[in-house]
């Protein structure tokens, strides 16, 4: 089962956006970046497998903040 990932980031105008891996267009868009992880996720939700990497500002490179994970992940961990 392929697993489909959603980045948020934020636009160079400074709104923000969710996006699946190789998409044209962004699945949702939003003034904040809270609004776009709570849409975001009700679309992950919506996926048999996926995931949601959650990148911080431009300001502060884009690293990554932070990743979700819904569905049932193949890949098991002894954590």
């Amino acid at each position: 089962m392929k697993r489909t990932v959603y980045h948020v980031t934020e636009k160079s105008d400074g709104s923000w956006q969710g996006k699946a891996t190789g998409a044209q267009r962004a699945s949702t868009t939003g003034e904040t970046k809270a609004e776009v992880i709570k849409t975001t996720r009700e679309i992950a939700h919506n996926q048999p497998l996926a995931q949601i990497v959650v990148h911080k500002s431009r300001a502060h490179g884009a690293e990554i903040q932070t990743e979700y994970t819904y569905g049932a992940d193949p890949r098991k961990y002894k954590g």
